[in-house]
């Protein structure tokens, strides 16, 4: 795959695919996280001199135009980060857009409005990727985070392109995830929580035979605690992945580790009355809702030898401040292993908002912008968005 190094780019039209998947309420942008991930490659190309067209989708709008949903906003903020006008277009085809291109100079910034605004973008539709492709005469994606999308501006766009290559931030991403199962530095330590073991039983199986070991946590545990006969009394629970969880742990129980203790509450209440039990003993009625403090102390010391740390899914309801403890001493410990020179790395949107409402997210070594993107890459699918690259 080559690299944006490797090409010219003066005086090109590049039209490039970004993550602006971004929050907005109200017309108002919650957080830029996602535009300033892709600004060092914006930066880039327009330093070499390059007609800059920018495309995104923005939330599911079905193929329908949503006001709320438009990418104006997006533009605005752009423009803020970049310090110079970014013009926006109303649409993301059209002769218009053709001829706006071509009288574009050359440090120009133009972006489409949502991609999803088309129903031929989710059909992967191959004559609305070649109508998006005459905007361009070079293709970049740093999408990552719509990588394991096959779509129209992701997947279809690339065959009309005799140039198309990663932008920094899809580089990145693909690195250090590409790294966890290539080359990890030993001892590789991952940790898996989360709601729910749907959707990550490939990561699991995948992630098995390379870690040295895998810390289970979150909502996901209480499945593998009632495969394996334990009372769970009110927590969450996958009834249709237990005969799933207990073949996991039958097969692995050298290398996997399910919490010791937990925090239950009374209720599912950020107010609710807790105490702190064993795995096995939580009483009917009531909710587990973080680690307990036995399996903090047991994971944050396994966590003290590694080189190579993956975490998907926060250890329990961070967001509630009265159960927020075994996520944050768990982002805390991954931080100390960053600073000692380990590899870190962070996927899944739940995890990303615990470690800023921490405020660790400068202490970690690569935090993922593909939340599912991520996980099917780990899990040993190939992406359409990466696959069309090549």
């Amino acid at each position: 795959m080559r690299s944006l190094r490797d090409i010219e780019l003066k005086g090109k039209r590049v039209l490039m695919r970004v993550d602006f998947n971004v929050p907005i309420e109200a017309g108002e942008i919650t957080d830029d996280t996602r535009i300033r991930a892709v600004i060092p490659t914006i930066q880039y190309i327009l330093n070499k001199g390059s007609k800059l067209i920018i495309m995104s989708h923005l939330g599911r709008p079905k193929g329908k135009r949503v006001e709320s949903m438009s990418l104006k906003p997006v533009a605005e903020q752009l423009s803020k980060l970049l310090g110079k006008p970014v013009k926006f277009m109303p649409c993301c085809i059209g002769k218009e857009n053709e001829k706006a291109t071509h009288t574009m100079q050359d440090g120009d910034v133009m972006l489409l409005e949502n991609t999803r605004f088309h129903p031929e973008e989710e059909a992967n539709d191959s004559k609305y990727g070649k109508e998006l492709a005459k905007l361009g005469d070079v293709y970049v994606n740093d999408a990552f985070g719509a990588a394991h999308r096959a779509h129209a501006s992701v997947e279809a766009v690339t065959h009309y392109f005799d140039i198309k290559v990663p932008g920094f931030l899809m580089e990145k991403e693909l690195k250090y995830l590409g790294g966890l199962l290539k080359s990890p530095r030993k001892p590789f330590i991952a940790l898996l929580g989360g709601a729910k073991i749907s959707g990550k039983i490939d990561v699991i199986n995948n992630l098995l035979p390379v870690v040295d070991k895998l810390l289970l946590g979150g909502g996901m545990a209480f499945t593998f605690f009632k495969s394996m006969g334990y009372g769970v009394g009110s927590s969450i629970l996958e009834e249709d992945k237990l005969t799933l969880a207990k073949e996991i742990v039958d097969k692995w129980k050298h290398k996997l580790l399910l919490p010791s203790d937990v925090v239950c509450a009374a209720k599912f209440d950020k107010e609710a009355e807790k105490k702190v039990v064993a795995a096995q003993t939580i009483p009917d009625g009531w909710v587990g809702l973080d680690i307990g403090p036995n399996t903090v102390t047991q994971y944050t010391e396994i966590l003290s030898s590694a080189n190579t740390v993956f975490w998907n899914g926060p250890m329990g309801v961070f967001e509630f401040t009265r159960f927020e403890n075994g996520t944050k001493a768990i982002a805390k410990k991954i931080a100390e292993v960053t600073k000692r020179g380990g590899i870190t790395v962070i996927g899944g949107g739940d995890t990303v908002a615990a470690v800023n409402k921490f405020e660790m997210s400068s202490q970690i070594t690569h935090i993922s912008t593909g939340g599912g993107a991520s996980l099917e890459l780990l899990s040993g699918i190939k992406l359409p968005g990466v696959e069309a690259l090549g």
